[in-house]
């Protein structure tokens, strides 16, 4: 017999497809330009930031610098998590979801704002630094809390499905982020872009913000938080009770987001970055190809979320886990063609295959946790993850240099990034097959 503290409101609360369809909508919007400020950063950093805020006469170790502050947000992730983790259990999910998606909104604008290095010296790598990692902060809550309020307002055998309507975020992020860089430097001098015009997307995210706000504002608390108030269920201390009851559950879920973001960032961020410096291949042509690559990766994520109700979530991240070993080599045999069409291919099925396990995250990873630790496990899991993540571009780079501008060893650093992913999903209990299969109540998860 279980007391309150240890029952699981999940299989009790009453919800109905139109209210999961608007909380997921609310989601994605805040993902959304969560990931189009956080994927400015990482364009602006392959692009601009090694010029305008880092002075050196070495391009690569400019460059290093660059990624260095880029992996500084994944370095505040976890700090973030911590943060918003706890209060989303407390609180709940709704406010912590309104206080990360406003500090995300404007210390994105503030970014676009910052003066440069020949302005104000190393005051500009300094301030861009600080605000970089308020950033992590923020974004360290945001897509757990997004994730968490997504699924807890939508039908238990259907939360594969409405957990990967948040991940579209992801995409829709790289689309307008790349699509605005994209944009500007099309349509402007390479002068002007360098010198000013990056500037213009990083601006466009406060009017963004204020459209995720009036969205977000009309949404009602999580079903699931509100029963856990009225039984009085609520964590005291959600931090030290999901370290101390679920360990083991943390370090699965991280393994399993791994690919989603350390495979994404080496498909991208470091594509980008190779492609301009090393290849000598157009901003416009690595700016295209992330377009077309995101483009795809709104279909897989829609059509994975579906397959992890129809066969399990964990079933969908295995299957993506082999893909990326499979194709990691290919994918960069493609971009080293330096054939435009070739390169945009190589980008396009590197996203794919990182894509196939990240559209079944959010459905494993909260299904990990009991409801009254959920945001706490699934945010500190998450942004572990996110940490070595973060420092993708950077190691990448490295090994490329140790090689003498040989890419292999990156193909070979995908390959492991893919394999811990899947050795993750294996271990994850299958719990979304089962329920679909039998149409059971899960059992409610207890603290033991």
């Amino acid at each position: 017999m279980t007391d309150a503290r240890n029952a699981d409101p999940d299989t009790a609360v009453n919800v109905s497809t139109d209210v999961a369809k608007r909380a997921s909508i609310a989601a994605f919007v805040g993902t959304a330009m969560e990931w189009y400020d956080f994927f400015l950063f990482t364009t602006a950093a392959a692009l601009v930031f090694n010029v305008e805020f880092f002075t050196s006469e070495n391009a690569f170790v400019a460059s290093m610098a660059s990624f260095a502050t880029l992996a500084v947000g994944f370095v505040a992730r976890p700090i973030g998590g911590l943060i918003f983790g706890a209060l989303g259990d407390k609180i709940g999910r709704r406010r912590v979801l309104m206080i990360t998606v406003i500090g995300i909104g404007v210390v994105t604008a503030l970014i676009g704002m910052l003066p440069t290095y020949a302005q104000i010296g190393v005051w500009a790598p300094t301030l861009l630094v600080i605000l970089r990692f308020l950033q992590g902060l923020a974004v360290g809550g945001e897509w757990s809390g997004a994730v968490t309020f997504a699924i807890e307002h939508a039908p238990v055998e259907q939360r594969a499905k409405y957990a990967a309507i948040p991940q579209l975020g992801s995409p829709v992020g790289t689309i307008l982020s790349s699509g605005g860089f994209f944009l500007v430097s099309a349509l402007s001098s390479e002068e002007f872009f360098i010198s000013w015009g990056w500037r213009i997307p990083f601006l466009i995210a406060i009017p963004l913000l204020l459209v995720a706000i009036v969205i977000r504002k009309h949404m009602e608390e999580s079903p699931v938080f509100m029963q856990l108030e009225a039984e009085d269920a609520i964590a005291e201390q959600p931090i030290r009770e999901v370290f101390k009851s679920s360990w083991r559950q943390i370090v699965i879920a991280a393994m399993v987001a791994f690919t989603g973001v350390g495979g994404f960032y080496v498909v991208t961020t470091f594509i980008v970055s190779y492609g301009k410096s090393t290849l000598g291949l157009p901003a416009n042509l690595l700016l295209f190809a992330a377009m077309i690559a995101a483009i795809a990766e709104l279909g897989v994520l829609w059509i994975g979320g579906r397959l992890g109700v129809r066969y399990g979530a964990n079933r969908v991240a295995v299957v993506g886990g082999i893909a990326t070993v499979v194709m990691a080599f290919p994918v960069f045999l493609l971009v080293t063609t330096k054939v435009p069409v070739l390169v945009v291919l190589g980008m396009v099925i590197g996203i794919i295959v990182v894509s196939i396990p990240y559209a079944a995250q959010g459905a494993i990873l909260t299904d990990l946790f009991p409801a009254r630790l959920r945001l706490s496990g699934v945010a500190i899991s998450s942004n572990l993850s996110s940490v070595l993540s973060g420092f993708m571009p950077l190691i990448a780079t490295a090994l490329v240099a140790t090689q003498g501008g040989h890419w292999w060893p990156v193909s070979v650093l995908l390959v492991v990034v893919a394999a811990i992913t899947l050795t993750g999903a294996l271990l994850a209990p299958r719990h979304s097959a089962v329920h679909h299969i039998t149409g059971a109540q899960l059992p409610a998860r207890t603290e033991a």
